[in-house]
């Protein structure tokens, strides 16, 4: 494995976000359940005490330093390498939960820790070098107007004729604009790089562009992605935005960073079906994660309401 520098840098932040990120969300959680048994009052139904609680902010700012930690990644590594690295944290809550929480780990869920820990293996072996760039307007040429055009079609068209019918619009609209905002970042991140190296890119208004299109981009996905929550259930929701997030940020950055120019076919396959392996096993985790909740999952198994796991079985009478 030849690994630059600024790739092993890019490697090693993405790995400690996944582990700050993934153990936030049991900080927090274990912050509202105090929360919670001190006031009376869920912030499930409307309770705001959890803001009072020091181990809530304790999970807060574990998930800041994660986020900071994948923000400056971006600036060091391909997002080739960083997107997927992502779905570590998910491993990392899985695994905590099951220990600090009680929220028992199934034997399929082990199965799609080690199917991400594996993909993610091969996905680090062939990732490709960071392009070198001189300047913030070399990546403003770079940009794409076509996510744009995408984001404009689904919002003003498909959204007000089948948004509520069609699970693929709402996601489709969040996965496309926060695979812009990542492209963003990534810019961001690069032109603070090159103005701490001496090469001072806060002078261009490239720079301050890509900031107004990360706030822009995230404002417009958190929306998108409330009405998606709000419309759909949450087990198809949160496992095809995963897919379609992540599938999108990677093409996004191919296109844009050519991060694939000058890697042999034989290297770029490996990424892909490492890729392939990590999302199977995000998906796996996902749907697994109730399993346990149903007492008559060992036998006939018949679950409560229509999930992902429901609609991926039906007219297969054995799971």
């Amino acid at each position: 494995m030849d690994f630059s520098e600024d790739n092993l840098k890019g490697f090693v932040l993405a790995l400690l976000s996944s582990g700050f990120i993934g153990a936030s969300f049991i900080i927090k959680k274990k912050g509202l359940k105090r929360a919670a048994a001190s006031s009376g009052v869920r912030a499930g139904v409307g309770g705001y005490s959890y803001l009072l609680e020091p181990l809530w902010w304790a999970g807060m700012t574990t998930m800041i330093v994660g986020e900071v930690a994948n923000f400056v990644a971006y600036a060091f590594a391909p997002a080739v390498l960083v997107t997927p690295l992502g779905a570590l944290s998910i491993i990392v809550s899985a695994v905590l939960a099951h220990f600090f929480l009680k929220e028992r780990l199934h034997k399929l869920g082990i199965l799609g820790c080690v199917m991400c820990i594996s993909g993610s293996v091969v996905i680090v072996v062939h990732a490709p070098q960071e392009r070198p760039i001189t300047s913030v307007q070399e990546i403003w040429s770079m940009a794409t107007q076509t996510v744009i055009i995408l984001v404009f079609i689904l919002a003003f068209h498909f959204a007000p004729q089948c948004g509520n019918t069609n699970v693929l619009v709402y996601t489709g609209i969040c996965s496309l604009m926060g695979s812009l905002s990542v492209m963003s970042v990534k810019a961001i991140g690069t032109s603070l790089k090159l103005t701490f190296e001496g090469n001072n890119q806060l002078i261009y208004p490239e720079t301050w562009f890509f900031l107004l299109v990360v706030v822009t981009c995230v404002i417009t996905q958190m929306n998108y992605l409330n009405k998606a929550l709000d419309t759909f259930n949450t087990a198809i929701v949160s496992p095809i935005y995963y897919v379609m997030f992540t599938t999108l940020t990677i093409l996004a950055s191919v296109i844009m960073f050519k991060d694939w120019d000058g890697q042999s076919v034989g290297s770029i396959i490996s990424e892909i079906c490492g890729f392939v392996v990590v999302l199977s096993g995000t998906i796996l985790l996902h749907v697994t994660k109730d399993f346990d909740r149903s007492s008559s999952f060992r036998g006939n198994y018949s679950p409560l309401s229509q999930s992902l796991s429901a609609r991926l079985c039906s007219g297969n009478a054995e799971y």
